[in-house]
């Protein structure tokens, strides 16, 4: 397993030549940006955690770890993966026993399904992008969203940036580790299925597979399938963000058929080259409207 698990350690009095066995119990948050997390974790393949109990000490001192009901997970995810430094969660302010704070970072994104073509165009772009950075990114952890829907996004009302408001169903996994251990099949691309639901904003996945591949187009199926292609519905709509093209746009047909590969590939590993198709015509539309 390559996934980072944030769980209540139980150190029992054996131990093994790794270390301690750490038993997974209750949920468990630990705030440190990316580069400081593997210095801290090790997830095996077995689902237990196995850490060194001298730099376990240590660690637990020098980042302030503790442990939160499961409720605030987002709150793992906007301190070690800060806006400051480029990520697009909403700025942590801080906390008050259970209670979190964020930044106001503005209106849902629902609130733009029938904006301006040229605001909708950007709007998508962002959020390809955003796709883009949660699966490849420099630190090599990829943030996985298990829950994509207009209300789990937000615009900021000034500078019109795209920000995940609603953290809590996003699925770490440490690519640098699943190299590593090498699980099954990990170097084999993974394609995600394409849900045709009779329900709203409807996702399929597998968090054990999610956590042993290196190449996963999930992130992209999440955002083309539940927020702009016409397979996307929402509170009663349909259509998606990037509905009612301007005519010439939608008799060159290119938008509708990446959107689609996007969504619901035809072709073998067809979505991983869609997105970054999709990424290109968008930011080139994006710049032709402005």
């Amino acid at each position: 397993m390559g996934c980072i698990l944030f769980h209540v350690l139980q150190l029992f009095p054996f131990s093994s030549p790794a270390g301690p066995l750490a038993h997974i119990n209750t949920f468990c948050v630990g705030f440190f940006f990316p580069s400081k997390l593997r210095s801290i974790w090790k997830c095996s393949v077995d689902g237990y955690l196995q850490v060194s109990l001298l730099n376990f000490m240590s660690s637990l001192f020098k980042s302030k770890l503790f442990c939160i009901n499961e409720n605030f997970k987002k709150s793992f995810y906007i301190q070690s993966f800060p806006s400051d430094e480029g990520w697009p969660f909403a700025k942590y302010l801080g906390a008050c026993g259970r209670m979190v704070a964020v930044n106001y970072v503005g209106e849902e994104l629902w609130s733009y399904f029938n904006a301006p073509w040229e605001k909708r165009v950007d709007l998508a772009w962002q959020l390809m992008e955003i796709a883009e950075q949660l699966t490849n990114n420099d630190f090599e952890f990829a943030l996985y969203l298990l829950d994509v829907s207009f209300d789990n996004f937000a615009v900021g009302p000034r500078d019109g940036k795209v920000i995940i408001v609603d953290a809590e169903n996003v699925l770490v996994a440490d690519k640098r580790l699943i190299r590593q251990n090498k699980p099954e099949n990990w170097d084999v691309w993974y394609e995600s299925k394409f849900d045709d639901c009779d329900k709203e904003a409807c996702l399929s996945f597998s968090k054990e597979i999610l956590c042993a591949r290196v190449t996963v187009d999930h992130n992209y199926y999440a955002i083309c399938q539940n927020l702009l292609s016409r397979h996307a519905t929402w509170r009663g709509t349909s259509g998606g963000l990037l509905h009612d093209p301007p005519a010439e746009i939608a008799k060159d047909g290119r938008l509708e058929a990446l959107l689609d590969e996007c969504a619901n590939p035809k072709k073998r590993y067809g979505r991983f080259q869609a997105a970054k198709e999709l990424r290109e015509y968008l930011a080139q539309l994006s710049n032709n409207v402005r």
